[in-house]
């Protein structure tokens, strides 16, 4: 290994290092409304990656991405609550996620034979399908009114806010002790999915995203990995469900309707398809932002505070104008997203920084020899 190589690896971990000992430092030091926006944007990164690695990678549209998210949300609080099999939750989670793989592989014939709008349309029929189930199936999901979300026990360590628990003098409630259930929950999908577009399978898909009939004349079995990753994001979105769940404490059907699909649509456009880190900063962007005009309505112009006078634009509304313009933003100038844009920058100021070597006296080359004198022809 050159010297070169290490010190890049060596860099690398540096920087890792020095990123996850900063995220774990806000429960020390913010309130709990800065934890929510943390841990709902989490919830969200997790989800919005796993819908890149369908959309973004895989090339296949989706917009029944809500539907699998309410798999596993709902699916933790049956099987850990009662009414349900009441069991221990730590156990309940990897069964919410496994039900909707299982939710995603019973699509996946679908997934594998359609494409482009037309898969599209069918995933959206899922959002309506799980809308009405989740309405009409009440002793399961609650109804109208859903249900409450038991906390998570690992070992007899509780994510809620019941007991006292203090840490370098800091009372850990219940944000303070989800924030670190959701970094590492956020650690595992992030560094599965880089490897997993790293691997053969995530060239195949990619593959496919450029060219099937390519593809399949490299030997990649279309269908099959098209089918493989609607159930790799299925399981992704089922995580973020179980996460959002366990972050509202409460689930309830209107959540998980249209709109949630097409916000994790916004995400990865925003961010960039096909790549992880861009998938997070949209996550971050869609789901911050109507959080902070909520919160800050009664200082930004145009926007009326939660409950104002019927016509005004309510801050929800007016996140939802900022980042539909920023998706036209995307599209017309920055095709590859906020991911894109930060990597250009990057290369930029990694050139400004590169120092030009030109050498202090410039030996000047020697002339070019004169061609040798030739005797005039006689003419006649």
């Amino acid at each position: 290994m050159s010297d070169r190589i290490r010190a890049l690896l060596t860099r690398r971990r540096a920087t890792l290092l020095t990123v996850a000992v900063l995220l774990c430092l806000p429960p020390f030091y913010l309130d709990a409304f800065w934890l929510r926006i943390g841990l709902f944007s989490m919830a969200a990164a997790i989800g919005a990656i796993g819908l890149a690695l369908l959309s973004g990678t895989a090339g296949q549209l989706s917009l029944g991405h809500a539907f699998f998210l309410a798999v596993g949300a709902y699916g933790y609080t049956w099987l850990a609550g009662d009414p349900g099999p009441g069991l221990p939750t730590a156990l309940a989670v990897p069964l919410a996620v496994l039900m909707a793989g299982l939710a995603g592989g019973l699509f996946s014939p679908v997934a594998g034979r359609v494409k482009g709008i037309y898969l599209g349309i069918a995933t959206l029929a899922l959002v309506f399908l799980g809308h009405h189930v989740l309405l009409t199936a009440e002793s399961v999901t609650g109804g109208f009114n859903g249900r409450s979300v038991p906390p998570l026990s690992l070992g007899g360590f509780t994510f809620d806010a019941d007991g006292e628990l203090a840490v370098l003098g800091v009372p850990f409630g219940a944000e303070e002790r989800l924030w670190f259930l959701g970094l590492a929950l956020f650690a595992l999908t992030w560094f599965t999915a880089r490897g997993l577009l790293r691997s053969r399978p995530g060239r195949a898909l990619a593959a496919l995203r450029d060219s099937e009939t390519a593809a399949a004349v490299m030997g990649v079995d279309v269908a099959r990995h098209r089918s493989a990753a609607f159930v790799v994001s299925s399981m992704y979105a089922g995580l973020a469900g179980v996460l959002l769940a366990l972050a509202f404490r409460r689930v309830v059907p209107d959540y998980f309707g249209l709109v949630l699909s097409v916000d994790y649509l916004a995400m990865i456009v925003i961010g960039g398809l096909g790549s992880v880190a861009g998938a997070t900063a949209g996550a971050v962007f869609v789901t911050a932002l109507p959080l902070l005009m909520t919160r800050y309505a009664d200082q930004l112009p145009l926007v009326a505070a939660p409950g104002s006078a019927e016509g005004a634009v309510g801050p929800t509304e007016a996140a939802r104008y900022l980042y539909g313009a920023a998706i036209v933003l995307v599209l017309l100038y920055a095709p590859d997203g906020l991911h894109g844009l930060a990597r250009r920058a990057r290369d930029r100021l990694r050139r400004r920084r590169t120092p030009t070597t030109v050498p202090d006296t410039a030996v000047p080359s020697p002339p070019p020899p004169a061609a040798a004198a030739r005797p005039k022809e006689h003419t006649p």
